[in-house]
């Protein structure tokens, strides 16, 4: 039981945070990335036309790829919480990619309320990719544990 509280505070906890993020406005939002770029460039000591140059080169990559890595995360701790619970494996991979799914959409209708900030399908597009290879990676890195408990529920029902 304590371990599916802890579980599900995670998700919880992953689902606040991109709530935090999409509450930005876009000025505050740019900032953010704006910031991650500079951080990991302030190290090569560029003057502030590079410095620019590089923030226009990597602006959408890093922003899509904050998208795809925070949901990815989601697919892990949404797969990893309902493995608690006897749920067959293949409603536990396609409910969690479908909640990942779920959340995604009601981000970016959240954003909609946000100044500044658009509702993008393509962005739901990313996130949900984003949670199916987390939940992809989860189920591949556990695939043999996973089908060991298979083998024990089946052999309980059956």
């Amino acid at each position: 039981m304590r371990r599916k509280i802890i579980k599900g505070i995670f998700v919880v906890v992953c689902m606040l945070v991109i709530f935090l993020f999409s509450s930005d406005t876009s000025v505050e939002s740019t900032a953010k990335s704006e910031g991650v770029i500079l951080e990991v460039t302030s190290i090569f000591g560029l003057s502030s036309k590079e410095e620019q140059a590089i923030i226009d080169m990597f602006f959408v990559p890093v922003r899509k790829s904050a998208h795809f890595f925070i949901y990815f995360i989601l697919g892990i701790t949404l797969i990893s919480f309902f493995r608690e619970f006897s749920i067959p494996l293949k409603r536990i991979l396609l409910l969690s990619i479908f909640l990942a799914f779920l959340y995604a959409c009601s981000d970016e209708v959240h954003q909609l309320f946000v100044a500044g900030r658009s509702g993008q399908a393509s962005d739901v597009l990313l996130d949900t990719f984003g949670a199916m290879v987390g939940v992809g990676v989860y189920y591949l890195l556990f695939k043999k544990k996973m089908k060991e408990e298979l083998y024990e529920q089946k052999e309980r029902i059956g």
